[in-house]
């Protein structure tokens, strides 16, 4: 039996599962706080567990200890490598590439050069892909990108208002991020709808959030942009900006532009306003003993979220429904009923009750009265990559 290796390296973390040939999960893992104050890994198969801390510096490290773990005699899912059929990775900027490609050198030196307009992302995707290669280089290696689904956006939407030749000559533009979770959730939305084309907005609300306008099953029009740094506000990222608050810093201040940049990508949001943490769970403890720079945070989150689902409504002209998807999405319920106290204008109400007991599952949490549906899908963008890799490979 023919086994499916997908492989999820972020920034500071490597995501992997096993699937078989079914698409069911044979094992799961999560090295995460690599390079950072105490690394672990969280190892699952079936009912048996393993978390413990671990010596990892970097992805390379990460990479040999999931193969470890992979060929574990008791919480391994292989004994040789030719039991996997195709690894699928996750990377994150794809470009101007439109569909899942093979692993090659061509596509790899393309990828390499635009690394920095996913900073916190591509290299470490593009270690996880030679890595990989290296270890098991007989087994077909599939990129699927984050930025695929946002290819059908039309010009209007994916333009920037600069000289026509910097997207001539550089191919600045929009593309978007988070486009495997988009589409998945999309799918199973139009599921729960009884609909095969329906007109939604996904949230994908994490510590990397975007919001996307999908128009008869396609993406056309999203809140990221050339970089992941567009959009709402994030768990570190600023979101939208005036872009001369960069050139007031250098000018004015005397700050570098790489500095800047750390600051807007790793050191603002959610982080940076609340001057606490980037994690909604404690933002949210904080807020209600008082603090008054958590509560802030949490109102600028929901408060540019509900803005943009606003704009995109009116660009679908009907909405069939809201999606929630994601950590925060899938969890932090105060943040949906705040984000969706916004619109009531459009006719939006929720069911506190379903709202509040719709937590890691699937359910819509819209009242009955709501001329618009609200659902909370949680995203399984391991599944949607483990199907696009055996896809490109003929189904095979």
């Amino acid at each position: 039996m023919k086994k499916i290796l997908v492989l999820n390296c972020g920034s500071s973390s490597i995501k992997y599962r096993l699937f078989d040939e079914k698409f069911n999960t044979i094992l799961w893992g999560l090295i995460e706080r690599i390079g950072e104050k105490q690394p672990q890994i969280i190892h699952s198969k079936g009912d048996k567990k393993k978390k413990e801390k671990v010596n990892v510096k970097n992805h390379k490290q990460g990479i040999m200890l999931m193969f470890q773990m992979l060929h574990d005699k008791e919480l391994g899912g292989i004994k040789r490598a030719d039991e996997i059929s195709v690894v699928g990775h996750r990377v994150v900027h794809g470009g101007q590439m439109a569909k899942t490609a093979l692993v090659s050198g061509v596509a790899l030196k393309y990828l390499k050069s635009f690394e920095m307009l996913a900073p916190l992302h591509n290299p470490n995707n593009i270690i996880g892909i030679k890595e990989t290669k290296r270890i098991m280089p007989n087994v077909p290696q599939v990129m699927v990108f984050d930025t695929a689904f946002h290819q059908t956006m039309p010009r209007k939407a994916y333009m920037y208002a600069l000289p026509y030749k910097f997207f001539d000559k550089y191919a600045i533009r929009k593309y978007g991020f988070h486009g495997t979770s988009h589409k998945y959730v999309s799918q199973v939305a139009g599921k729960m709808l009884k609909k095969k084309k329906p007109n939604l907005i996904t949230c994908h609300l994490g510590a990397g959030s975007s919001i996307t306008a999908v128009k008869k099953g396609e993406s056309v029009d999203t809140s990221m942009g050339l970089t992941p740094l567009e959009g709402v506000m994030m768990a570190t990222r600023t979101g939208d900006i005036d872009p001369a608050v960069v050139e007031y810093l250098v000018r004015r201040y005397g700050m570098k532009f790489e500095d800047v940049f750390e600051i807007m990508n790793k050191k603002s949001g959610l982080l940076g306003v609340s001057g606490v943490s980037k994690d909604v769970r404690i933002i949210e403890g904080k807020a209600k003993k008082g603090d008054e720079r958590c509560r802030l945070a949490l109102e600028m989150f929901s408060y540019r979220i509900a803005k943009y689902i606003a704009a995109y409504m009116a660009v679908l002209g009907k909405t069939d429904a809201i999606v929630f998807t994601a950590g925060i999405g899938e969890n932090a319920f105060g943040i949906r009923k705040e984000i969706c106290s916004y619109l009531k204008s459009f006719g939006i109400k929720l069911d506190l009750k379903k709202n509040r007991n719709t937590v890691k599952k699937r359910g819509a949490i819209n009242a009955g009265s709501s001329r618009v549906k609200v659902l909370v899908v949680p995203t399984n963008e391991e599944l949607m990559i483990a199907k696009e890799a055996v896809e490109m490979l003929g189904g095979k």
